[in-house]
């Protein structure tokens, strides 16, 4: 049984549908990168799983009990980093945690050690006893993961957990994030798509309130475009009149033409690998080759290629606003 699970979840502000017939689910252990574009319904999604909406119409179910039947104990077993992490910057971490503890229900040495395992865990030992309104973004980005995962959650939720940080920063969120989910079932909402790559395991995107890719990071990144690409440099004759005639070639995107030699990159419909073709072809026609190698796919193609609207749609939105 998946420790979290969505059936057909909907949810409406007025006369919007900001989350619209959601199902999926997350088992023990994963770490879910959760992305879509600006006002697709991620933080709605997240927002039900955690209790602060109820859906208008479904179901959100942790370990297959309904969140509305569970109430108060299901939110024992969350732990949740909104986006805009609201902090009482006027305590020091050290009363915050304290603070956090005794809402959880926390208390005695109960309290203390999971204030020690979340301390350490999220590398705050420095700022303990420091004012929440003195520390840097980053160390307020831990200090938010530290009472996330005071009560030792079965399921974390974090939604936009780098947002603001700088590079130097992300990067430190982002392995703490990958430790965290070494012990913690993780859903993590993020517009920084390398996060994804390197923390995630899986993704699930969404566009207009409507999921539209899941599945594993590798496998929805060898999907992407549903054609193999295919880089070539050369010089000689008819280059790009060439790679254009052969079977199965979708397009040659040139990308530039420097003192006679043509870099272009070419999509091939389906799996089919074209180099040794292409091989062939520039010894008949005499050219030079520099390069021809297959450049790996990107989770950031993945997100274009499923959440991109059409022209002629994108148009019509905005003249419509």
């Amino acid at each position: 049984m998946s420790l979290l699970t969505l059936e057909g979840v909907t949810k409406r502000f007025g006369g919007v549908t900001a989350v619209d017939d959601v199902s999926f689910s997350v088992d023990r252990g994963e770490v879910v990168g959760f992305l879509g574009p600006n006002g697709a319904g991620k933080s709605t999604t997240m927002r039900m799983i955690t209790q602060y909406h109820e859906p208008d119409a479904g179901t959100v179910r942790l370990d297959g009990v309904p969140l509305s039947d569970a109430g108060l104990a299901a939110k024992h077993r969350l732990g949740y980093l909104p986006e805009n992490n609201p902090l009482y910057t006027e305590m020091l971490v050290s009363e915050y945690l304290e603070f956090i503890g005794r809402l959880r229900g926390l208390d005695g040495p109960a309290r203390l050690r999971a204030t020690d395992d979340s301390v350490a865990s999220t590398g705050i030992e420095s700022v303990f006893y420091r004012p929440i309104g003195e520390l840097s973004k980053g160390f307020r980005q831990r200090v938010g993961l530290a009472a996330a995962i005071l009560h030792r959650p079965d399921l974390l939720v974090l939604d936009e957990p780098t947002e603001g940080l700088d590079p130097n920063q992300r990067v430190e969120i982002r392995r703490l994030i990958g430790d965290l989910g070494k012990e913690h079932t993780v859903l993590l909402s993020t517009h920084v798509l390398p996060e994804v790559q390197h923390t995630c395991s899986r993704v699930l995107i969404i566009k207009r309130g409507k999921i539209v890719g899941d599945g594993p990071v590798a496998e929805l990144v060898s999907r992407a475009g549903g054609a193999a690409r295919i880089r070539v440099e050369a010089a000689g004759s008819g280059v790009l009149a060439g790679l254009k005639a052969l079977p199965g070639v979708r397009a040659v995107d040139q990308e530039a033409d420097i003192d006679g030699r043509v870099r272009a990159l070419v999509s091939v419909e389906g799996a089919t690998d074209l180099r040794p073709e292409i091989f062939r072809l520039a010894s008949q026609k005499g050219w030079t080759l520099y390069e021809l190698y297959q450049p790996a796919g990107s989770l950031e193609d993945v997100f274009r290629e499923l959440t991109s609207e059409p022209a002629a749609e994108a148009t019509a939105e905005g003249a419509a606003a």
